[in-house]
């Protein structure tokens, strides 16, 4: 019972203290404000960033996996290193389908960069874009990578085999060049080459700070695409397991690869294999350096405001070392002097640590409004590590002048003037 009354009357004189400086206090706890708000702030964003990116890759399926010749997007430039690898061959999808009994179904995409295929443009009467990407499917693709259509249907596989020109677009693209909205039966014109159009796609679900690339993309079928770009060679062999088979067929499709790839025992993959799940991974390590550094960055708020703190509690040691020498005096022990000025500083860093994330919470609702793609709840464990260290910060640097006044003498400190 002495020790929550104790507690609680250590707690109403911090407050009390704080209170008669008010604003001393404010300046003090500026840094711990900017500190924690960063880390919680941070925090958000990339909670918010990772369930964009969680949706959007959940999106390209489950149970399949992705055979590339880069260990990245295949519209990325590659590395040297990866840029000496040899291509990925169409045929690698047939020995997958005939040799890899845990694989259901293997679909081709192949993507034309401008790289090799020269600037890209799509164009109609009036209107025209190069924020595009074009694609080639075969048809299976869009089984093997369910995509919802806002309009029209996906091409056949009779118009893949005789390499017709018809394509599906997404939504940003029928936007640039259809304002009128009536897409279906269009043709557009791309790298010199007219194309019907017979599908429109959805709105695709998730992306990268709001942006989603398939929303972009005219996908062709990929007989036509390989005969209208011949030296393109960004393929992606797209497999799908069978349920619960997706670990096996992962590893049969790597043993296979590297017989026909002829890759020597020892050395390391010429290719990418990727899973959903993987990819998510790598990008989640990617985040959690993102963090790290945020936390690093507001460390300097922290220590400032921490330095603030000590100088602050070290005044008001020297401002009241007669009231210490009262209260030791009428029987105050060391532990109770410490415990009485550790209070009062974890209570002005905990106000600080209160404002940041109360501050953190506004600037999280105000990206939400600017950039709607960012909008998400402030995470827990952002809330958890801006109190605690907003508490930590006010054990260490309150330490010191509470160990000081402790250590005061009484009969010196009711002399003091």
């Amino acid at each position: 019972m002495r020790f929550h009354v104790e507690l609680g009357e250590n707690i109403r004189m911090a407050v009390d203290a704080v209170w008669s400086h008010r604003f001393r206090s404010a300046l003090t706890i500026l840094g711990i404000v900017i500190g924690i708000c960063t880390v919680v702030t941070i925090g958000s964003i990339t909670s918010g960033l990772r369930q964009g990116i969680v949706t959007f890759f959940a999106e390209f399926g489950p149970d399949n996996i992705f055979l590339n010749r880069f260990d990245r997007d295949p519209n990325s430039p590659g590395s040297p290193k990866e840029l000496k690898r040899k291509p990925i061959l169409p045929e690698y999808a047939a020995y997958i389908r005939e040799n890899v009994r845990a694989v259901e179904d293997v679909a081709l995409e192949l993507f034309i960069s401008s790289e090799t295929s020269g600037f890209l443009t799509a164009k109609v009467p009036g209107y025209e874009t190069d924020n595009l990407m074009l694609v080639g499917f075969s048809a299976n693709a869009f089984t093997i990578q369910p995509r919802e259509l806002a309009e029209g249907r996906f091409f056949t596989p009779q118009e893949e085999a005789r390499a017709a020109r018809v394509c599906v677009i997404g939504p940003q693209i029928r936007e640039a060049l259809f304002p009128d909205g009536n897409a279906l039966g269009r043709t557009i014109s791309v790298a010199g080459a007219e194309y019907t159009v017979v599908g429109v796609f959805a709105s695709a679900k998730g992306g990268f700070f709001g942006e989603n690339r398939q929303d972009m993309q005219i996908v062709i079928p990929y007989e036509t695409a390989r005969l209208r770009f011949p030296t393109e060679d960004r393929l992606i062999i797209v497999s799908r397991a069978r349920p619960g088979m997706r670990e096996e067929a992962y590893e049969e499709i790597r043993q296979l690869l590297r017989r026909l790839r002829k890759t020597p025992p020892g050395l390391p993959d010429d290719f990418g294999l990727s899973t959903t799940d993987q990819i998510i991974r790598r990008l989640d390590s990617i985040l959690s350096m993102v963090v790290l550094a945020s936390i690093v960055l507001s460390s300097l708020g922290l220590m400032v405001g921490g330095i603030g703190v000590m100088n602050i509690m070290l005044v008001s040691v020297t401002e009241r070392t007669k009231e210490i020498g009262v209260r030791k005096a009428i029987g105050a022990r060391k532990v109770d002097i410490i415990v009485q000025f550790l209070t009062e500083a974890v209570t002005l860093t905990g106000i600080g640590g209160v404002m940041g994330i109360a501050v953190a919470f506004l600037a999280t609702l105000a990206i939400g409004k600017l950039v709607p793609a960012l909008a998400a709840p402030v995470p827990p464990w952002a809330l958890l590590l801006g109190m605690a260290t907003s508490v930590t910060v006010g054990i260490f640097f309150g330490t010191w002048p509470a160990m000081k006044a402790a250590n005061l003498d009484p009969v010196e400190a009711l002399r003091y003037e």
